[in-house]
């Protein structure tokens, strides 16, 4: 909110001349962001590549069933449509 403030107190000055003031700010809270940065563990990150994997297999197979189900589908009325 006391950006906003801010903002609205500095209006009065050209806007080209806020650039550099809003550039520094802008790289200020990017290292405060990153300061916030956990790096996973390595148990961490071996479960969610195991379910990623999972859930890959998961789908593959749930598409498998329903591209095959399609095809049968189809294959029939294409046969049936040709006699």
């Amino acid at each position: 909110m006391a950006k906003a403030i801010a903002v609205t107190e500095t209006q009065t000055t050209p806007q080209w001349r806020q650039q550099p003031e809003r550039f520094w700010n802008f790289l200020k809270e990017v290292r405060s962001e990153l300061h916030k940065v956990v790096t996973p563990s390595r148990k961490e990150v071996q479960s969610t590549t195991t379910v990623v994997i999972i859930t890959v297999f998961l789908f593959a197979g749930y598409f498998w069933v329903v591209d095959s189900i399609f095809n049968r589908i189809i294959q029939t009325l294409i046969a049936w449509l040709t006699h």
